[in-house]
């Protein structure tokens, strides 16, 4: 999972439903946005970060200094909204995504490669290597696997609902996607062909794909969240259909296997972060992230998790980047 939800729909429901779970806080905090975010991405290594602010448009960030790199709008003198955004696995180029517009960014001189009008409203996307291409989830209900440096759609993957999350292998071979059909669906990316696909009790939110491409994640809004196998699409574990109630209805925003694809990292719309062991599927620790008001009622939803060198990272809705050991 590269990118963010722009809207945290139901935050108030899912809190009461979620429960408070516990965790441990993170060992530092350092604020990228000052009243919030639209998106967010978080790259393989742990290296950089994407966001979609509130009041100053998109921006990169050095996770190691803390430190904002560039500032990256569509329109000059202006504030861009952006509803989507990702990173490339070689961490060479970063897209950002308005509604309708697709800028292809280059991470080292931070100039735009490449500006592009997309098919439809762009609800998430994700970046090939090299950021050769981009795989966009659409409200027209395609994912849309698109030439970010020459313009041009390659390929079109249909559904019977909005594509609201998408997700590449790192070899750019496999997608999987997610719609509001309650559907997760694993596609060939050269052919077309659909390989796999998954029942859900509601709309698929977040998925993503493990490097090794033997592995996926999918969960829907407020129902069960899986692990499964990708050749035989078959479900390894359950992370949230216990026998308790609430536990059932967890939302989750973001998730990311390791480099490795025995963890996975995952973050839900409560602000609790959670490392998995993918072979058993039990949960290895948890977080709870930092909230701007520790006494008001509302967390902040995890947009994007990410893995780094003894550390983890966790970029929530309320513009805190999170430092997790």
């Amino acid at each position: 999972m590269r990118s963010a939800h722009p809207v945290l729909a139901g935050l108030s429901l899912a809190l009461i439903l979620t429960g408070c779970n516990s965790g441990n806080p993170p060992s530092v905090w350092k604020e990228y946005a000052t009243t919030g975010a639209y998106s967010a991405a978080i790259s393989e290594s742990g290296s950089y970060a994407t966001l979609g602010s509130f009041n100053h448009g998109s921006s990169l960030w050095d996770l190691k200094k803390h430190a904002r790199e560039f500032n990256w709008n569509h329109k000059a003198k202006e504030f861009s909204l952006i509803a989507a955004t990702a990173i490339s696995p070689d961490e060479t180029y970063a897209a950002t995504a308005n509604q309708q517009d697709l800028v292809l960014w280059n991470i080292a001189n931070g100039q735009p490669a490449g500006f592009w009008s997309s098919p439809a409203e762009i609800l998430q996307m994700d970046l090939s290597p090299n950021g050769d291409f981009a795989l966009l989830g659409l409200a027209n209900h395609t994912a849309v696997y698109f030439d970010a440096k020459n313009g041009g759609e390659r390929r079109v993957f249909r559904h019977d609902g909005r594509v609201r999350s998408v997700d590449l292998s790192p070899d750019a071979q496999l997608a999987i996607t997610g719609s509001d059909a309650y559907k997760a669906k694993l596609w060939n990316v050269e052919s077309g062909e659909l390989l796999q696909e998954l029942e859900f009790g509601n709309v698929v939110d977040t998925v993503a794909l493990s490097p090794n491409s033997q592995w996926a994640f999918s969960s829907g809004s407020l129902d069960k969240a899986v692990i499964w196998n990708t050749n035989t699409g078959q479900i390894k574990h359950s992370l949230s259909t216990s026998g308790d109630f609430f536990k059932k209805r967890i939302s989750y925003l973001s998730a990311r296997f390791s480099k490795n694809s025995d963890r996975l990292l995952t973050g839900t719309v409560s602000g609790l972060v959670q490392l998995w062991d993918v072979r058993s599927g039990k949960e290895i620790k948890a977080w709870r992230i930092h909230r701007r008001d520790p006494y008001g009622p509302v967390n902040a939803g995890i947009y994007a998790v990410g893995f780094g060198s003894g550390q983890y990272f966790a970029l929530s809705s309320n513009g805190i980047m999170n430092v997790l050991k």
